[in-house]
């Protein structure tokens, strides 16, 4: 990468090193992004003079593709929200398969959940170095264009890591019923992390009935992602299950979308250990 990224926030220290390499934890590398299409954002009046290019094709959102590829590079399982599924505003790229080619992902998957005619295809994106078994496309409950989509890695359903990539509404009326709908779909599973731009802030009800239904802890509800120029709200959460630990987390200072990054490392059980095998293969 072209130079350190700063970081906007951070909880968590890096564990140290084993002496005996053989005995190391599996550690992977979490990031999710809502990206905007590629669209810049530094202040809210760019809403407004630039609000054409979420319709229109724009120069600028290539160039800034390279960038977020550049600045994914180093992670193991990247969710994105707000792909552009080949639209012609993106100039007919899928946004999520450039990412995956340009950052070196084996692995990547489009679910789009809402198209504009031929000017837009909105889409989430999950980006892998490990391959997934199975990856399944859910429509959320509500006006329609809400998605979320699980990805199993592992063959065996009870030793298998699920990771669930989602966006939510902006309406605490849809999110809620949305939040039902997850929580029914991965409240039983044992190693779960969810990720993604949930439009709400910890402590608010449709996330405590998340974590109620579910055996998620939220261990990032003190660091802030939007607006990217002067965040104040944490609406991009990583959620993970007790059975994993969490290593670091970061909010990344990362000037593009109106979003900021989050990441997390995460250090898996031994019953999860033939996925960093997978992740070494891949």
């Amino acid at each position: 990468m072209g130079g350190a990224l700063a970081v906007r926030e951070r909880v968590g220290e890096a564990l140290p090193r084993p002496a005996n390499a053989d005995t190391a934890p599996v550690v992977l590398r979490l990031a999710s992004f809502n990206i905007q299409t590629g669209i810049s954002t530094s202040s809210y009046r760019d809403y407004i003079t630039g609000g054409w290019r979420h319709v229109w094709p724009s120069t600028k959102r290539l160039p800034n593709l390279n960038r977020i590829a550049q600045l994914l590079e180093p992670f193991d399982i990247a969710g994105l929200q707000e792909v552009d599924g080949g639209g012609m505003r993106s100039h007919n790229i899928v946004q999520t398969q450039y990412l995956a080619e340009h950052a070196g992902f084996a692995y990547w998957h489009n679910q789009v959940n809402r198209r504009i005619g031929r000017l837009a295809l909105h889409s989430n994106g999950l980006l892998s170095r490990i391959r997934p078994d199975f990856v399944h496309d859910y429509p959320l409950p509500g006006m329609p264009g809400r998605g979320a989509l699980l990805a199993r890695f592992g063959r065996d359903p009870r030793n298998a890591l699920y990771v669930c990539v989602a966006h939510l509404a902006l309406s605490r009326r849809a999110r809620l019923k949305q939040l039902r709908f997850i929580s029914d779909l991965i409240g039983h599973l044992p190693y779960v992390v969810m990720m993604g731009d949930l439009n709400c802030e910890p402590n608010t009800p449709e996330l405590d009935l998340l974590l109620d239904a579910t055996h998620l802890n939220d261990p990032v509800c003190r660091l802030k992602t939007f607006p990217s120029w002067r965040p104040h709200k944490m609406l991009d959460h990583i959620l993970v299950t007790p059975s994993l630990r969490v290593n670091r987390l970061e909010v990344i200072d990362f000037a593009c979308s109106d979003h900021l990054p989050v990441s997390m490392e995460v250090v898996l059980p031994d019953a999860l250990a033939h996925i960093g095998e997978a992740r070494q293969a891949a």
